[in-house]
């Protein structure tokens, strides 16, 4: 018997339709589930996928610590490899279920480099934030020769206004605590009014509001900021 293949299946923003064909073909055929769950608590992967996951399926929770060290995320990931390599070794393909895509800043790429050069791997794309978040707000991310930049939050202060101050669109993600840093930026360049923030893309809480809608000391997590400053004629 030859060795199992592991699958990185991107399962979409967080509505359940919004799984491909593929997706939700492997979820009904692969029996061994993973999933990564911060800090060991709820897995969004698994929320968005809960409808359709077989009850014969044998999950594997990934715990991991959402903390600064990286070396406690990186142990994390080595103790899921060896969960995961034994099955794939006795022949037994398993499933990793990832947020968005799983090549979009997503934790499967960290799993992926531990195991592709041992067992064949399969990755599956799916909806990310971005262009799920477009799509609430009925606005394209981009347009003809517009560049779009797409910013993490968690930078510094002056690199993200040199990105912004050059982008003809920008999408800044992973927003959360850093929001006050990024409005006050926005603001400053002038494109507080070319701004939207979505707050849980596609799920049943979603929210969309302003930069300038948000009070003081709120933190709208897993949001991510959609901004506009280019010329094309759409806007």
């Amino acid at each position: 018997m030859g060795p199992g293949t592991l699958y990185g299946v991107g399962v979409g923003p967080g509505d359940t339709e919004l799984l491909t064909l593929k997706a939700a073909r492997l979820l009904s055929e692969v029996r061994i589930i993973a999933y990564p769950a911060p800090n060991g608590g709820e897995s969004l992967a698994r929320r968005i996928v809960a409808p359709v996951i077989p009850e014969t399926a044998r999950e594997l929770p990934i715990s991991i610590p959402m903390v600064q060290n990286r070396e406690a995320a990186r142990q994390a990931y080595d103790r899921a490899v060896e969960q995961m390599s034994s099955h794939l070794s006795l022949g037994e393909h398993v499933l990793f279920l990832c947020e968005g895509d799983p090549f979009f800043y997503g934790s499967f790429m960290f799993i992926h480099e531990r195991l592709s050069p041992r067992f064949p791997c399969v990755v599956v794309p799916g909806v990310t934030s971005l262009t799920a978040c477009a799509a609430a707000i009925g606005r394209p991310l981009a347009a003809r020769n517009d560049v779009l930049r797409i910013i993490p939050a968690t930078l510094p202060e002056e690199r993200i206004r040199a990105e912004l101050e050059q982008a003809d669109a920008a999408a800044i993600i992973k927003v959360g605590r850093h929001f006050d840093k990024v409005r006050a930026l926005l603001e400053e360049l002038g494109l507080a009014q070319s701004s939207a923030v979505v707050e849980h893309a596609t799920q049943g809480d979603q929210r969309i509001f302003g930069i300038d809608d948000v009070p003081d000391g709120e933190r709208p997590y897993f949001s991510t900021i959609l901004v506009y400053g280019g010329g094309e004629p759409w806007r």
